[in-house]
């Protein structure tokens, strides 16, 4: 274990020399932040989380699981104060309860009348309000709050290689299993007719979900995740039609928000994930104006034309 440990900390710190190649040829004001080791690893980690987010939130956006990411994110709560208390990294917690969460919505949506935004409420409205009562029983729970709202720049190796392992696999997973989830996202009665299982692509691509939001709690925390899970493919959405083409420019966004929102964070002294998620924000709010398909400002010089 130690010899792998270490294996995956040389990974690292090849990845971070990597990136920092590239940011010492920027100007100092911009890369004299950067040269401190807690802002290098959160430097690398933002990139990561912002990548899976972005490329992900493609199909949260295409299949309206806006809710479900919500659901999620907020599931995950109790499993990290369970593992808090019983002593297990907050990745197997949250991920176990996530999973949990998810399969236990799909029950709920396929042998009820209860639809499914209504199965989302009650699940993680149930579980996020378990994890609050488990955390209110915990002397030294301050520390936890860092779950919600995020703490990039205090990530260290191991979390760091979590989200690095949980990052190759959800893009690993895309990417091999791009066209059922291509033909199940537009059309799932013909992905059915054609012999995929829509449950087991339904149910895989919920997992990957849980999977990014857990790899995201050290960066942007809970509450703040579902932003980066819609934000960059709302913003991409209104770009451009192609899923290839959006999933590249959701996923580009995701990493130059983290970026720059880490940058801003260190330089204002302000909360990481709330920055990140502002700097996201602020690029849907440009595209939204200056969209030359589906732009405001479009649209109303369409009509003055017109």
């Amino acid at each position: 274990m130690e010899t792998l440990f270490a294996f995956g900390v040389g990974v690292v710190d090849a990845l971070i020399a990597a990136v920092m190649a590239v940011v010492n040829l920027l100007p100092s004001a911009l890369s004299d932040p950067f040269r401190y080791g807690f802002m290098q690893r959160g430097l690398l980690t933002s990139i990561i989380v912002g990548g899976i987010c972005g490329v992900l939130s493609c199909y949260v956006i295409l299949k309206r699981w806006s809710l479900l990411g919500d659901a999620i994110s907020h599931a995950v709560l109790p499993g990290v104060a369970i593992a808090h208390l019983l002593g297990w990294p907050f990745f197997i917690g949250a991920f176990l309860t996530g999973a949990l969460t998810s399969v236990g919505i799909g029950f709920i949506e396929r042998h009820t009348r209860i639809k499914s935004d209504a199965a989302m409420g009650l699940m993680f409205t149930a579980a996020f309000a378990l994890g609050v009562v488990i955390i209110s029983q915990i002397a030294t729970s301050t520390h936890l709050m860092h779950i919600l709202f995020g703490n990039v720049l205090g990530v260290g190796y191991p979390a760091l290689l979590l989200t690095l392992c949980a990052g190759v696999i959800a893009i690993g997973a895309v990417l091999l299993a791009y066209k059922p989830l291509f033909l199940y996202t537009f059309d799932p009665v013909q992905a059915r007719a054609m012999g995929l299982s829509t449950g087991v692509i339904h149910y895989g691509l919920i997992l990957l979900l849980t999977l990014t939001i857990v790899a995201s709690l050290e960066t942007v925390g809970i509450i703040l995740v579902v932003a980066m899970l819609i934000t960059p493919g709302a913003t991409a959405y209104l770009l451009v039609n192609s899923l290839p083409l959006m999933m590249a420019i959701a996923g580009a966004i995701g990493v130059f928000s983290a970026i720059v929102g880490l940058y801003l964070s260190f330089i204002f002294n302000v909360a990481s994930g709330g920055t990140i998620v502002l700097v996201a924000s602020a690029l849907f709010l440009v595209a939204l104006i200056l969209s030359p398909r589906h732009g405001l400002l479009q649209r109303w010089w369409s009509r003055q034309r017109a």
